[in-house]
């Protein structure tokens, strides 16, 4: 009996190539099986792979032509209308120049590369050209045009004030010019005073009556357009005293109020306090100081606020004696010391500067009058003098109603700080804070 075949090499020869035949036919057979089924996918899908692989370099290069033909259509057509400008002013002429102005005010209004490109081919000259004619619709297209042509590009706004164009739209004004005419040249004076090249020259040319006229006068776009027109020259240091005496100062401090205009209003202020001509303006204005701690009172808009402690900051520190007097008699001291609590940091900043003139203003007062042996009845130099030395039995009937009316006014600022810092309506006085008022009238405010 034998458990198993008798053992040989040859019989262990044949068996590991029998294992090696069967593991590489199986592998052949695998490898045919997948290029069979990558024979077997549709020629239509094979094709497509092909035309993927080589699109991009064949359609970029139809996209390629296809912008440069675009760009070639489009020079084209900036050129023809920029030819058409150059027409006389004979029959049929004027109205393809009409129309040439139409087509320069249509491309240009949202193509930066249209304007510059316009510039290039001469087409402002032309332009600033028209307003010589007699035809209110010429003026218009050519104004319009110039209008577009500069937006956004202060080189085609200094070509155009080179032109001539300030004193042509001055001289259609003055020749009784149409009230659309005279909103497109307010429009195009907004437009060419932003360049700070053209301020000087537009503020010496007569512009600013106008203007000022169109802020007084017209509709809510001409209005709107003339103040920040105003409000450009107003930087120009140079066009100060001249916007001072064509009377813009009052008309400012009249239009505080309107909220579309106040807080732009009182910027272009900003600017005029900046120079002697301004502040002596704004001193001689007798509702200047009321109006503004009015807008401070009022006016929950922080920039209005800012602008306004910045105009009253600006007095203070420059101006003289009397206009600071002017703010205190205006209610300047507790609308300040609302401000340094609830307005915004800029605004708190400018209040509490000009809170610190005003007190060391009042000091100097006091002062000289210590000096020169007067007594200061306004700013006891001791409290407790002023509460123990002299009852309410000696007190004068004069100076009793005094006090009572400064208690009155400090419960009702405190009432009014209250209701601006939104807290409850059951809000009450501190029993300090009521102390101090009872003792004394002039221990909560700086003088």
């Amino acid at each position: 009996f034998r458990p198993w075949p008798p053992f040989s090499a040859a019989t262990l020869r044949r068996k590991l190539l029998d294992a090696v035949a069967c593991g590489a036919s199986g592998h052949r057979r695998r490898r045919k099986e997948d290029l069979c089924s990558v024979a077997s996918l549709p020629t239509t899908r094979r094709l497509e792979e092909l035309m993927r692989a080589e699109e991009p370099e064949c359609c970029s290069d139809r996209r390629a032509e296809a912008e440069t033909r675009r760009k070639i259509g489009a020079f084209e057509e900036l050129q023809r209308a920029a030819g058409m400008l150059q027409l006389g002013d004979g029959d049929g002429e004027l109205d393809r120049r009409k129309e040439a102005a139409a087509e320069v005010r249509r491309l240009a209004k949202d193509d930066p590369g249209a304007r510059k490109t316009f510039a290039t081919l001469g087409a402002i000259p032309p332009l600033v050209a028209m307003l010589d004619s007699k035809d209110s619709e010429l003026h218009l297209a050519a104004l319009y045009a110039l209008l577009n042509l500069g937006i956004g590009n202060d080189l085609n706004k200094a070509a155009t004030v080179k032109a001539g164009a300030v004193h042509k739209m001055l001289n259609l004004i003055e020749s009784g010019s149409s009230q659309s005419v005279s909103e497109a040249i307010v429009a195009n004076f907004l437009s060419l005073s932003a360049l700070d090249s053209n301020k000087p020259v537009v503020g010496a040319s007569g512009a600013i009556p106008f203007l000022l006229s169109a802020f007084k006068s017209g509709n809510s776009t001409a209005r709107q357009d003339a103040l920040r027109a105003l409000f450009n020259l107003s930087i120009a240091s140079s066009n100060a005293p001249r916007l001072v005496d064509a009377g813009l100062v009052p008309a400012l401090f009249a239009s505080i109020g309107d909220m579309a205009v106040s807080e732009r209003a009182l910027t272009a202020l900003s600017n005029l306090v900046a120079t002697g001509e301004g502040r002596r303006a704004v001193s001689r204005c007798t509702d200047a100081f009321p109006t503004l701690v009015d807008v401070l009172g009022w006016c929950d808009a922080a920039g209005c606020q800012e602008k306004a402690a910045h105009v009253l900051m600006v007095m203070a520190h420059k101006g003289g004696p009397c206009d600071r007097a002017a703010m205190v008699e205006a209610g300047a001291v507790s609308a300040l010391l609302e401000l340094t609590l609830l307005g915004s940091p800029l605004a708190q900043k400018r209040a509490s500067r000009v809170l610190e003139v005003l007190t060391m203003d009042k000091g100097k007062k006091v002062t000289s009058a210590a000096a020169s042996g007067a007594v200061a009845v306004s700013a006891p130099l001791s409290v407790a003098t002023a509460v123990e030395g002299k009852g309410d039995d000696r007190m004068s009937e004069e100076r009793r109603k005094v006090r009572e009316l400064v208690q009155q006014s400090l419960h009702s600022n405190m009432r009014r700080i209250a209701r601006r810092a939104n807290l409850p309506q059951d809000f009450g006085l501190s029993e300090r804070f009521t102390a101090l008022t009872t003792t004394s009238a002039t221990k909560s405010l700086p003088f």
